[in-house]
């Protein structure tokens, strides 16, 4: 596919772009307004059976949209995405709650590079500061998974594997090698894509998917990059914050150890599952004396069961989701058995 040329001289990639809906109505239409002002790019929405006008919106913008009946998840609607835009070899994954403020062909031309997987781009929170500490981190540890469910890192925010984790980038305006950019601006190479088997549906519905994405990238050999001229605006936790509480506690611990399952070795994978546990009694004994309802305690009863098996070294990791998927309900309890 013949590159675009740029009034400059300078060459466009051709990319396509993936934008993956929940219940997307309130952000999708800014979204999509700002992708369709790029030039040389072709768009598909990947709608997880949204219950809103998510579907309307996006073909009421001429934009082709694959309307599951079912939640696949956000690694499921990525690699649906990615398989319809079969003609482009880099596709940017951008959240329907970000706006592109920059072109995007810096960031194509960077993921095609030789050797590199994929390519993030910085993003601003809606006051206009770059969102640091979400934008770009170091691949987590088990120290700093068992910290951070502790509530550590919130607390002692300063400590040495939080600093790590969430570091600052001192690159300056430089593209500058990372270990995860975020995966609601990332721009990814279809072969480093296809060849490490495209991302984990068994992330489901949401979180860490991304994060086990750029690890197994990087355990294959592919580099990561970011570079800070590529830029969007991002309101964040869009989709997230339509989750139950239940649902939020259920599924983000499920998606963490489910990650320590499968990069964690038998000590580390013992260190998240006791820290979790501990934290699951803590919050359980916490929010009862709060006034809140006793579904709590079922809550954190499944976390705890969960996380003890891993301890034991059973396999916490469940099945893939995929085509036909089942239900959010059938998901939810395959991973947390009532």
């Amino acid at each position: 596919m013949a590159p675009l040329l740029l009034a400059d001289g300078a060459e466009a990639v051709k990319t396509g772009i993936v934008v993956v809906t929940w219940n997307s109505a309130e952000v999708i239409g800014a979204c999509l307004d700002s992708c369709l002002r790029q030039e040389g790019v072709e768009i598909v929405v990947v709608d997880n059976a949204s219950v809103d006008d998510t579907v309307e919106v996006a073909r009421g913008r001429g934009v082709p949209v694959i309307a599951n009946t079912e939640n696949l998840g956000f690694a499921g609607g990525v690699n649906q995405g990615i398989n319809f835009l079969k003609e482009y070899d880099e596709i940017l994954l951008l959240n329907p709650d970000a706006i592109l403020l920059t072109g995007v062909s810096e960031l194509a031309e960077v993921a095609g590079l030789s050797g590199v997987g994929a390519a993030g781009g910085q993003l601003l929170g809606p006051d206009g500061a770059s969102q640091k500490g979400f934008n770009v981190r170091a691949f987590p540890t088990a120290a700093t998974l068992a910290l951070e469910v502790l509530g550590v890192n919130r607390l002692l925010p300063g400590n040495p594997w939080n600093r790590r984790y969430r570091h600052s980038l001192s690159g300056g305006g430089r593209v500058t090698p990372v270990d995860q950019p975020a995966g609601a601006f990332l721009m990814v190479n279809r072969a480093a894509w296809a060849m490490i088997g495209g991302f984990d549906e068994g992330f489901w519905p949401v979180w860490f998917e991304d994060v086990d994405f750029c690890y197994r990238l990087k355990q294959n050999g592919f580099s990561i990059l970011y570079v800070p001229g590529a830029v969007a605006r991002h309101v964040g936790g869009h989709s997230a914050s339509l989750l139950t509480w239940e649902d939020r506690q259920l599924f983000w611990y499920g998606s963490l150890l489910r990650f320590s399952a499968r990069h964690f070795r038998r000590a580390g994978q013992c260190l998240v599952g006791m820290a979790v546990m501990a934290a699951s009694m803590l919050r359980a004994v916490a929010r009862l004396f709060s006034g809140f309802s006793p579904s709590s305690a079922s809550v954190y009863s499944r976390v705890f069961r969960l996380a003890f098996a891993l301890t034991l070294g059973r396999d916490v990791t469940g099945t893939s989701a995929g085509a036909g998927s089942p239900s959010r309900e059938e998901n939810r309890a395959r991973q947390f058995p009532g």
